[in-house]
């Protein structure tokens, strides 16, 4: 028995009638042939480049061409829908969206995910090509190819994508298409015809930028009968609706109202609502394979969904786990605390909120004696970090202090020399009397710059404990330098101090190596005879005595004066190593006496110092929030 539903004004009638085995089966082909069509008709693609190599233009452009945003919607950096991402110019999150686009008289959904460009949200980047099949390379035409385009480049091969050159910005008087085609073909290894030129600016090229998806990504593979199997690619915290999933279905579908479970937490949950990510997010009733969309169930906890988790059905559950992309390593770890401490569990709960917008995020919770309860954060980077802190201050109102970042070293001691302690915090240090060795971890930096600035650039570098291990010519104007250097020693100054030494034509892009053996010492700051733990270093020993100087300087200029002289010392062990002194403002107690005898001014003066020996021994000191930062900006 089959029956038809035919809906008419609003009202729905059901037909009966019986079908042969023949028919049957004739309608079951068409019906899996029509999933099939509907699959062929998908291109799920993500736009890589280094920075300021105009991903979000073209992506304007590409979402102008299909028609996807209203001439009301429109706006620069449509999908850059963060404050902080407009102001800086940047884009900080990757972000969805579906497009529907006739090509040679066949409709096609066209899912894109931007990315940024910065070496410090790699790891965005990360999650959207697992999402994808195919990628946009954007290469600007006057800068040509930079560290994070070659970083790039890799982390998509590495995932079978197809790679699409497109040659942006080729409108620019300064552009230069036939060179940086030659070097596109050289990195690439493709034909200079399939390179393509564009310009997000003016919308030149974006109709070939458009034909090359449809005819060179390939459609999703997927079984769309087998068990469902989606991979979880991105979260947001919504206030009214709880946490937004998005996710891209490998196979199978998902249906509203299904029964459906997460593998890695283990729980179950009931799709609320699910559908597509237009501009605006778009209900449906069920997602196919091979689509991307979002889910809503209805979830308020933050640690019940992981980014990389698999989707599956409750009942039939998929037995294959879905290869999500790399875990994350945080590089850069700093304190943050509140202000107050009585916004302990108020910071938790926006972090958790944050991690899900972020995942590379990692926080543990920690305590300190200068500045009370907080948390111990894995960043990737400086600007990650920077990032972190703005947001907790715009999007969930929390005023926070950072303290000093630093790097994660292995620590051994003599009782067990092949036990590993991990330092992420410069109070974990064992005593120098037990401490073995210490281990800190190595990167190779990979430089593009011009061949003008190539001594300037290893001058930085070898200031900073670099070891050169190539140089390549990529042109004659531009070349390739390769160093292995300390993670800590690009922490903090490094990338300015690039960016000024080669008058902003450097790029750069690292990743790390390993941990090796180093000579490094804790340096302790000491405020009115007290360690502030907050503004502890683990520094190397060459630099120790010259960095504990620029500190002790710098703190002198931020700390305020008191009634009481203030010693700031730097120390290492029971060393100190360098000191300055913050002048007490002094009430002029003698002013009163115009002459008579000496011995009463003396009187007053002995008075006025041993009540100063007495406040000093009693009085706390106030570290105003800049002075945990200082060692950032030692050299400006």
């Amino acid at each position: 028995m089959c029956v038809l539903l035919f809906k008419n004004n609003e009202e729905i009638f059901a037909v009966r009638f019986r079908l042969t085995l023949t028919e049957k089966t004739a309608i079951f082909a068409a019906y899996i042939q029509g999933l099939d069509y509907f699959m062929k008709n998908i291109r799920n693609f993500c736009i890589i480049a280094h920075i300021d190599h105009g991903k979000s233009t073209l992506a304007d452009r590409l979402l102008d061409y299909t028609g996807s945003v209203t001439a009301r919607e429109k706006q620069d950096q449509l999908l850059d829908n963060m404050d902080l991402e407009r102001e800086r110019g940047i884009t900080i999150k990757s972000h969805a969206i579906q497009m529907d686009y006739e090509y040679e008289g066949e409709k096609y959904v066209l899912n894109l995910i931007d990315t940024p460009g910065h070496v410090d949200f790699s790891y965005e980047v990360s999650r959207s090509i697992a999402a994808c099949e195919g990628a946009l390379l954007i290469v600007d035409a006057a800068q040509s190819i930079q560290a994070q385009t070659i970083s790039n480049l890799y982390l998509a091969l590495e995932n079978d994508l197809e790679i699409i050159p497109v040659l942006n910005k080729v409108d620019l008087p300064s552009a230069n298409p036939e060179e940086v085609t030659d070097d596109i073909v050289d990195l690439l290894g493709c034909d200079p015809e399939e390179v393509i030129h564009a310009s997000g600016k003016t919308g030149f090229g974006v109709d070939n930028v458009l034909a090359a998806i449809i005819e060179r990504i390939p459609a999703p593979e997927g079984n769309p009968k087998a068990p469902l199997q989606a991979l979880i690619f991105d979260s947001v915290y919504n206030t009214f609706r709880g946490i937004e999933t998005y996710f891209r279905v490998f196979n199978g579908e998902i249906r509203k109202g299904q029964h459906i479970k997460f593998v890695a937490t283990d729980k179950d949950y009931y799709a609320d609502e699910i559908g597509t990510l237009k501009l605006n997010q778009v209900a449906k009733q069920t997602v196919k394979a091979g689509d991307v969309g979002y889910l809503i169930t209805g979830i308020k906890t933050a640690k019940e969904v992981k980014v990389g988790d698999t989707i599956t059905d409750f009942a039939k559950p998929t037995q294959n786990i879905v290869e999500g992309f790399e875990d994350v390593k945080p590089m850069v770890f700093a304190g943050i605390y509140p202000v107050d401490t009585e916004d302990y569990e108020e910071l938790r709960a926006s972090m958790e909120k944050l991690q899900l917008n972020d995942a590379s995020l990692v926080f543990q919770p920690e305590s300190s004696a200068a500045l009370g309860f907080g948390f111990r954060c894995g960043f990737l980077g400086m600007l990650h970090m920077e990032i972190i802190q703005e947001r907790l201050e715009r999007e969930f109102d929390m005023t926070v202090i950072t303290t000093v970042p630093n790097v994660s070293y292995y620590a051994y001691t003599n009782k067990a020399p092949d036990e590993i302690i991990i330092v992420n915090n410069p109070s974990d240090l064992p005593e120098p009397s037990t401490l073995n060795r210490v281990e800190e971890p190595y990167i190779k930096a990979t430089i593009i710059t011009k061949s003008d600035f190539v001594g300037n650039v290893m001058s930085l570098c070898i200031e900073k404990r670099g070891i050169i291990t190539n140089q390549t010519y990529l042109t004659t104007e531009r070349v390739e330098l390769i160093f292995e250097m300390p993670l800590a020693e690009i922490v903090f100054d490094f990338y300015d101090r690039l960016k000024t030494v080669s008058k902003g034509y450097a790029s750069f892009d690292y990743h790390p190596i390993g941990m090796k053996q180093s000579k490094l010492v804790r340096l302790d700051i000491l405020l009115n005879a007290q360690p502030v733990d907050a503004l502890s270093a683990l520094i190397h020993a060459e630099n120790a005595q010259t960095i504990g100087k620029k500190m002790c300087e710098k703190l002198k200029e931020l700390i305020p004066r008191q009634q009481f002289d203030i010693p700031i010392q730097a120390a290492i062990g029971a060393k100190i190593i360098s000191r300055e002194t913050v002048k007490a403002l002094r009430k002029d107690v003698t002013a009163k006496c115009y002459g008579g005898d000496i011995s009463r001014k003396r009187k007053l003066l002995e008075k006025q110092k041993k009540g100063k020996k007495r406040m000093r021994q009693v009085g706390n000191v106030e570290i105003p929030q800049q002075a945990f930062m200082a060692v950032l900006k030692l050299n400006d």
